[in-house]
Formats: structure tokens, sequence, C-alpha cells
């Protein structure tokens, strides 16, 4: 075994602690990973405080990372010692049903996902002797980490780790919203409603499509201000004004799309983005909120009269090696923004400090470091 540093929930609700785990070495399909840098997402906040239970604790945070390969077991052949890599928060074997139809994002191993476990049902991280989950089987929290590699995606190595970090969640899946789940066409008008890491690269993705109007709703200035950079047209602190202006520019119909990306999204949130959009619109759900939390409070007459649509959005609703290979592309062209995402970074054991920073509404991005 060897020995490594993590930042771990062990009670739900919790903090981030720092302990060292002990590692197996990678079986069959598996690799050992070197974490560089890891995103701080809001899915990680949503199991310290209980919104997103957890079947297995010990758990290691993070589910956004890059880093290289140390080490691969057997039967690996798409990765190799030294490869640069891309963790996905969801696998994609490429042999399920999902998988084979082009619904990578819905791979049938995303099963293990929460209960953060390997492929086989067995873990390979321990502390004292006991099982750690690692976040939806990748666990970026840690220095290092035994992950399948249908979690992982290899990148080039000119992009820089804390840079490649973002493609393993906030980017694509926000990213993806504007693109397939809202399905943006040019001339649209089209609202995001929260635009922190998710949501601001659904403004990016909105103006890329050739949305007329992107609208970016959030209560707290410094988002406002900072999605304008990112391609938004406008920029609200309340879902009202946002959909008074849509309503404005549309001949009174409302919005072509509306996208939620709220850090805790609740049926409400979804409620006035459904009033937000006008005919054949669509709301895309991206955000997520309390696993207990059910219903919705909207028409249904009106939903089913106007043909508004309901769209949920996993990892943008992309395959995810392909998403991950193409917005790494345009990073490198020039026609993604990246390094503009990332806030503050931050060392590992400030990771508590750096989740206090995102509910003040410091930060588009905060990313910790590992090796600082």
């Amino acid at each position: 075994m060897m020995r490594t540093r993590a930042a771990a929930l062990l009670e739900q609700p919790g903090k981030w602690q720092i302990v060292d785990i002990d590692l197996d070495e990678p079986k069959e399909h598996e690799v050992r990973v070197r974490f560089a840098a890891a995103g701080l997402c809001h899915s990680d906040d949503h199991a310290t405080t209980g919104d997103m239970p957890t079947p297995h604790l010990p758990l290691i945070g993070g589910h956004e990372g890059a880093g290289v390969v140390e080490a691969v077991g057997p039967g690996v052949r798409n990765l190799a010692v030294g490869d640069h890599v891309v963790a996905q928060f969801v696998p994609s074997c490429g042999r399920c049903e999902a998988c084979s139809s082009g619904r990578g994002n819905l791979c049938d191993l995303g099963m293990y996902a929460l209960s953060g476990c390997m492929a086989d049902g067995t873990y390979r991280a321990h502390l004292d002797g006991a099982d750690v989950a690692q976040m939806t089987m990748v666990g970026t929290f840690a220095q290092h980490a035994i992950v399948p590699e249908f979690s992982l995606t290899k990148i080039d190595p000119e992009i820089p780790f804390h840079v490649a970090a973002l493609l393993s969640c906030g980017v694509p899946t926000g990213w993806g919203s504007a693109e397939y789940g809202a399905e943006v066409k040019a001339g649209d008008t089209v609202i995001v409603m929260g635009v922190g890491g998710v949501g601001m690269n659904a403004v990016q993705g909105a103006r890329a499509r050739g949305a007329a109007h992107v609208l970016a709703v959030d209560p707290v200035a410094f988002k406002r201000d900072k999605a304008l950079e990112f391609g938004a047209t406008h920029a609200f602190a309340d879902i009202d004004e946002a959909a008074d202006f849509a309503r404005s520019v549309t001949n009174g119909q409302g919005a072509h799309s509306a996208v939620v990306t709220v850090g805790i999204t609740t049926g409400d949130h979804v409620a006035q983005a459904v009033n937000a959009i006008g005919k054949f619109g669509t709301v895309v759900v991206t955000g997520i909120g309390d696993v207990k939390d059910e219903g919705l409070p909207i028409n249904l007459w009106a939903l089913s009269m106007m043909q508004k649509r309901i769209q949920g959005v996993i990892f943008g609703m992309g395959t995810p090696s392909y998403e991950i290979t193409r917005l790494a592309r345009m990073y490198q062209a020039g026609t993604l923004k990246l390094d503009e995402l990332i806030t503050t970074t931050y060392r590992l054991d400030e990771v508590n400090q750096a989740y206090a920073d995102m509910h003040a509404g410091r930060n588009i991005r905060g990313v910790i470091l590992h090796e600082s």
C-alpha cells in the first residue's frame, strides 16, 4: 500500500477533514492517478450538508480533477504511465446500452457513483483499516487515487492541470445545458439562472450558439459583472426582471429557453423558469438541491397548452470523453474561456474555507492545487 493525503467527509452533515489514506494497487481496468488540481463544485458541498446522502462513509470528496497516470492495472488499454488525464464525474464504459446508443453520460456504471466504490463493488482507499469511498468513483480531493480507466479522459499535456480540472464537470455540464439541453438556436433569447461555475459555461455556450440575448440572473453583483465578460448581453438580480426583458424582445412571448443552474435548486426556481419562457420553450434543470424535495408548483394547463418542455441534464447530455476532448480543443484555439473561470486557488487544507468563499459568492470556481 501507499499512503496519501485527502479531504474526506467522516460524518454527514459534516466538514471536510484532512486525513492520511492508504491506497491499494490498481486492479483490472484501474489506474493510479496523482492529482495535481481539483475543482470545487457545489455538488460536493451537497454531500457535506446531507442534501445528497452518501451510502458509505468515510468519503473522499472531489469529482473535478486533472493529473498524471502513475501506474496501470491489468487490462488497461487506453492509458499509460505518464499520460495526463481529466477525471469524469460520470463513467462511460462504452459497452452498455446507454453508451452504445450515444448516451455515455448515462452509463450503467453510474450506479456506483454515489456509493463511491469501484465497478466490482469494493474499495481501494482505506482509513485505519476501514474502506473509504471516493466521490463519483474518483475522489479528486486526494493527492493520489485509484480510478477506473472509464472514468478518465486523456488530454494534451500542454493544457495546465488547474485549467484541465474544470473540464471534469462544470464546463461540459454548463455548455451542454445550452447546446444539447436547451438546443439554443441563432437569434434565441436565453435566460441562465445562477451564474457560478456551471451557469457561466451555459452563458458561454448560449452565446457561441448565436443567441441574440443571453440574460444572466444572479443575486451576486460580482457574478453578474463576470457574466457580461463571458458573453451575457444583460444581467439581472431577479428572474422576474429577466422574464420581463425577455418578453419585451420577443413580442410578449417570453424566452426561448431558461437554464436553471442555481447552487441549491428548488421547485420554485423551476416554476419561475417555466413562467419566464414562451410557447414551445424549454426549461433545462441542471442544478440540484435536496434529494428529498419533490414536486413543481407549475400550471399544468399552461405546460400542455403552451407546449413547454422541462428537460433534466447530467454532464450536459454529452458523452464525457468526447465533450472533454472537444472543449479542450476549443480552449487551445482561444474560443472557450477557462482560465477566467478560476477566481481563487487553495491548498488542500483550505478546502472548508474554499466552500465558505463559494457560499459567500466570492468565486466563480475555486481550485485546489495539490502541490502548492
